[in-house]
């Protein structure tokens, strides 16, 4: 029987069960939240983004999960410096074109700041820049997609949370906990 477990990955931890690095320092990754042999991640989440990492002991259904070609859909809730207009979510509906290419045109509305976890460390913020948030799908999965995306559109993402893959989402998941699918 295939196993799935559904992740809050939270803010500053790896997408991965060991680190790597060179930094000399040790960081968090998901050994410091799950202990359970024989399942990996279906995808990534960059260390600087947080929410929803789906992990499973089954490589095809890991492959379906991460393969662009499947159009899985992935949706984001992003905090964006300054406010979207018309034209600028209109840009990210159709699809931009980043350095690797264009993208495929995203689901994108702006939204009222979602009840989330707070963040540690906060998000930076300055009084003379409002902020804003934006919920964004696509089907795609790039490196850092949603962030080129959004400052391509002169939006920074000053935070990420991904909220959804497929049929799964994180409502009810606290930061940093998981649980079967």
């Amino acid at each position: 029987m295939t196993r799935v477990i559904l992740f809050n990955k939270p803010f500053d931890v790896l997408s991965q069960f060991t680190d790597k690095g060179t930094t000399g320092t040790p960081r968090r990754t998901l050994s410091d939240f799950i202990a359970v042999p024989g399942v990996y991640p279906a995808g990534r989440l960059d260390r600087d983004s947080e929410g929803l990492l789906v992990l499973t002991d089954n490589g095809k259904l890991q492959a379906r999960i991460s393969n662009p070609k499947f159009r899985s859909p992935k949706t984001y809730l992003a905090q964006v410096e300054g406010l979207p207009t018309d034209a600028q979510l209109d840009q990210l509906r159709a699809g931009v074109t980043l350095k690797d290419g264009p993208t495929r045109p995203a689901l994108v509305k702006t939204i009222n700041a979602p009840e989330v976890w707070e963040r540690t460390p906060p998000v930076r913020y300055r009084k003379s820049v409002p902020d804003s948030w934006i919920e964004i799908t696509i089907t795609e999965g790039r490196n850092r997609q949603v962030r080129r995306m959004t400052a391509h559109v002169g939006l920074p993402c000053l935070r990420l949370v991904r909220w959804s893959v497929g049929e799964w989402s994180l409502d009810g998941l606290a930061s940093g906990a998981w649980r079967d699918a």
